[in-house]
């Protein structure tokens, strides 16, 4: 007999989206502390992966309290893409003792809390998947690779006229630029 939860057969709704399936909590880097100046490549996905994140007041505020997140817990955010049904970020830790597991929780349920007082449902699908940049990584790149997400859905020809993406800390012509 089955002890554990029984997995649900989910159709993928957005075939773009690499990180997403279906477990909910995948395991961190056994024996790293996720504490420190690094950088790291962030996928949430919407709970359910329903496509909660087309309402641009809703991305204005998702986004919102991203930034808001970001600031005390001393990270920048390099890149983010809004999805309809999953967000990617580029972020990166200004000092030795930011903390990226406290800095998501944080982050994630700021958003949800605000999404699920307004709209009665839950925002975001457990966990969330990160890969940590090695201090050789072209961070730009993957920030290139991010704002670059609605082009390879299909979503538009060219990531300017998505209205979703950017970034923080460099302007999107830079990132575009080097993507055409």
């Amino acid at each position: 007999m089955y002890a554990g939860r029984v997995p649900r057969q989910r159709t993928r709704r957005n075939v773009d989206c690499e990180h997403c399936r279906d477990m909910s909590r995948p395991p961190r880097l056994p024996g790293f502390s996720y504490v420190g100046a690094y950088r790291y490549f962030l996928t949430f996905c919407t709970f359910e992966r329903r496509e909660t994140l087309r309402d641009p007041s809703v991305i204005a505020s998702v986004l919102m309290r991203f930034r808001r997140t970001a600031l005390p817990a001393q990270f920048a955010i390099l890149a983010y893409c809004v999805m309809p049904d999953h967000v990617h970020l580029l972020v990166e830790g200004r000092s030795v003792s930011t903390d990226l597991l406290k800095f998501v929780k944080r982050m994630k349920q700021s958003s949800g809390q605000a999404y699920s007082h307004l709209m009665k449902q839950r925002l975001w699908q457990e966990g969330y998947y990160e890969r940590v940049l090695r201090p050789a990584d072209d961070a730009k790149a993957v920030a290139r690779y991010i704002v670059s997400n609605p082009v390879r859905a299909g979503l538009v020809r060219v990531p300017l006229d998505y209205p979703y993406v950017g970034s923080d800390v460099w302007t999107l012509e830079e990132l575009i630029d080097s993507v055409r």
